[in-house]
């Protein structure tokens, strides 16, 4: 988000205007200049559309996922959907920017690189798939052409970055923060007008409650046909049955019934998770940093006391898998809990849409 009131309240000079001053109004000021900032990146896309702006197109299936909105979407599990999906048939390549990291230039990332150097999403692609190629470059353009050795490239988080045309564009937009409802920065949240959409292939509504309906559906539809007239799908979060940590110990979800949990985050939006902590009845606790957040030394401290004053003789520290990237060189005994995108009666719909694609084009 871009107006974030944990950042601005960092400022003690702005303490006392927010106590006064609601977010939503300080949002409705900002509004000239999200008309600013939308006339900018719809001349930068129509500079792009005119060929003014160089863009490059490769021979290999480019395959780009993204959203128009800044915070969480589903990105990851959208990806890792997509190596599944491809990795038996086709030599696979992840690209990134690395969000967060500390380098510059191309980097393939290892096991024994650090999320610090290529970041979070890349080292957790990386891990969990050996027999995938997963790169890190600002620019995407000259980081397809150093994986050499796959046939399908994914693009993480590339909707905006027009230097490379994509053959395929999957668009993502949160069930609770649909596009076609938002406003760009800094009024709302949008990264470029809801016209983007236009680029999509697919439009994907993530994060939908397992239990949403033919006729909400059908009503979000309608909502996004407005800025999109190709497939829109609906897909899910499910969490895994398993915790999982670094010493190959397993707990059953269901378990942690039993425990007393100490939940630590550095994601954009970790509500879906809490909720799912909440229907376990779970006892949590939780430490919340912002997304993609590198955990200093006073942090694995504040954490580690935290957990350490927990008043109970079961006691588990949790976090996403995302996030024990980064912290699972710090703590030892720390779990974390997988997620995977579940397309429910979707999937075949989809499934199809992307293999048709990479099979047109390899």
């Amino acid at each position: 988000m871009f107006f974030q009131k944990r950042k601005l309240l960092r400022n003690p000079k702005l303490r006392f205007l927010i106590t006064l001053v609601p977010m939503k109004f300080i949002r409705f000021l900002a509004f000239p200049f999200s008309l600013i900032y939308a006339i900018v990146t719809t001349l930068r896309n129509h500079f792009f559309e005119l060929g003014i702006f160089k863009t490059t197109q490769f021979k290999k299936p480019v395959i780009a996922v993204g959203n128009l909105s800044v915070g969480g979407t589903g990105k990851t599990p959208q990806i890792e959907y997509l190596i599944n999906l491809l990795k038996a048939d086709y030599k696979i390549g992840v690209l990134s920017r690395g969000y967060g990291r500390k380098t510059k230039g191309f980097l393939l990332v290892d096991e024994t690189k650090h999320a610090e150097d290529v970041g979070d999403e890349p080292l957790q692609f990386s891990k969990k798939y050996k027999d995938i190629t997963v790169g890190v470059d600002e620019n995407r353009v000259h980081g397809i052409q150093q994986l050499n050795n796959t046939e399908v490239v994914l693009l993480d988080d590339a909707f905006q970055h027009r230097k490379v045309t994509a053959g395929f564009y999957v668009l993502l937009t949160s069930y609770n923060d649909l596009f076609s409802k938002d406003f760009v920065l800094p009024t709302g949240n949008l990264r470029e007008p809801r016209t983007g959409a236009r680029r999509a292939d697919v439009v994907v509504v993530t994060k939908c409650p397992l239990t949403i309906d033919a006729q909400e559906k059908k009503d979000l539809q309608y909502l996004i046909k407005r800025y999109f007239k190709g497939p829109i799908l609906f897909s899910s979060i499910v969490y895994s049955a398993l915790l999982k940590s670094n010493n190959k110990l397993s707990i059953q979800a269901s378990e942690l019934a039993n425990y007393h949990v100490l939940l630590v985050t550095g994601i954009a939006n970790p509500k879906p998770l809490k909720a799912h902590l909440s229907s376990l009845n779970c006892t949590f606790k939780h430490l919340k940093f912002s997304d993609h957040h590198q955990f200093s030394d006073k942090d694995i401290t504040t954490i580690q006391s935290t957990f350490d004053a927990l008043n109970s003789e079961q006691k588990i520290m949790l976090t996403t898998e995302k996030d024990f990237v980064r912290l699972s060189d710090k703590i030892d005994d720390v779990y974390y809990l997988e997620i995977e995108t579940n397309f429910g009666g979707h999937q075949q719909e989809f499934d199809d849409l992307i293999t048709r694609y990479v099979k047109s084009n390899t």
